[in-house]
């Protein structure tokens, strides 16, 4: 019985342990910040005593003002404690139904994927007509747009979770930002955009995971060229800078308001004009990018002027 209590009490006091459990930082962890409460509470019940020692004769009156203190600042730390818990506590339960909603979702939306590309074959599409082909490439377009929607989510509950596992490798990014060009050069030119690169030669390797860095390129061109509001253009640069590789995307599209700039790597968050020229959207994408970037071991930011255009640029490590 005793043995049970003890653990108990040594399960609520290792912060470290909480922490984990609830995917939150050493300064998120209720634990964590009880500690620091509880330091605070004997600081002000010390100061207290002495002040009241000095200005009350009657030592009884001066330990019940300490107690009444001390009292109040135990209950208002409980409570701040308390609601810490609960609010982790839904964050992560959200999470987690966000990933099991995104995992269900992803078979019967790769089923449709696979009946729409039999029905579009070109032995079957000729018994088809205009409209109807029309059509099925609608729920096609839609269906895309459905299974990037349901990966943006599976990458951000992992992310909330602290399960963004990256698997290195040696990878030539030069390489990769040509290849992801071509294959954005037909959505630009719906888009009225030109797309540029500037690569630098004999550019070294980086060693990150392949598969994340790709999906953040693709992150920031589709913003840049989604967001041009008109005929622009969009650089894609990428150089060496002491020893990391610096990527930039450019573009002199609607920009972001100085308002909206702190917040911009923010889940869900999307900007005021963003909303207005593109109804389309869920604002998880800097959120992604941003993850991947910081746990490859680099870094990640923007310079934007509203109605002139923004840069992103990301920094990653040299692999040596």
């Amino acid at each position: 019985m005793e043995g049970n209590i003890l653990k108990k009490i040594w399960e609520q006091l290792n912060f470290v342990a909480q922490c984990k459990k609830y995917g939150l930082s050493i300064w998120q962890c209720p634990s964590f910040l009880f500690i620091i409460l509880g330091a605070i509470v004997i600081s002000a019940i010390l100061i207290t005593y002495r002040i009241a020692t000095d200005f009350t004769p009657d030592p009884q009156v001066a330990a019940l003002i300490v107690l009444s203190i001390a009292g109040v600042l135990f209950a208002i730390g409980h409570m701040i404690v308390s609601s810490f818990y609960r609010l982790a506590a839904a964050m992560k339960a959200r999470s987690e139904f966000i990933s099991i909603a995104s995992h269900e979702l992803r078979s019967p939306i790769t089923n449709i994927k696979w009946m729409l590309s039999i029905l579009m074959k070109d032995g079957a599409a000729d018994s088809m007509s205009t409209k109807h082909l029309e059509q099925l490439r609608i729920i096609k377009d839609n269906n895309q747009r459905m299974t990037e929607l349901v990966n943006d989510l599976l990458v951000a509950s992992r992310v909330d979770q602290g399960r963004l596992d990256l698997r290195p490798e040696k990878y030539d990014l030069g390489q990769a930002i040509t290849d992801i060009i071509r294959e954005y050069q037909y959505y630009a030119q719906a888009n009225n955009a030109s797309l540029q690169t500037e690569i630098d030669p004999d550019l070294p390797m980086t060693f990150v995971d392949s598969l994340q860095i790709k999906l953040v390129l693709r992150h920031l061109l589709d913003n840049s060229i989604k967001y041009l509001h008109g005929p622009g253009w969009v650089k894609v640069r990428l150089k060496k800078k002491g020893q990391r590789i610096r990527c930039e995307v450019e573009d002199n599209g609607v920009g972001i308001p100085k308002k909206d700039q702190v917040r911009i790597f923010e889940k869900f968050f999307r900007s005021s004009n963003a909303k207005r020229y593109q109804t389309q959207g869920t604002g998880l994408g800097l959120f992604i990018a941003n993850a991947v970037i910081k746990t490859s071991g680099g870094r990640i930011g923007f310079k934007s002027t509203e109605n002139k255009g923004t840069t992103f640029y990301f920094e990653l490590p040299i692999n040596k």
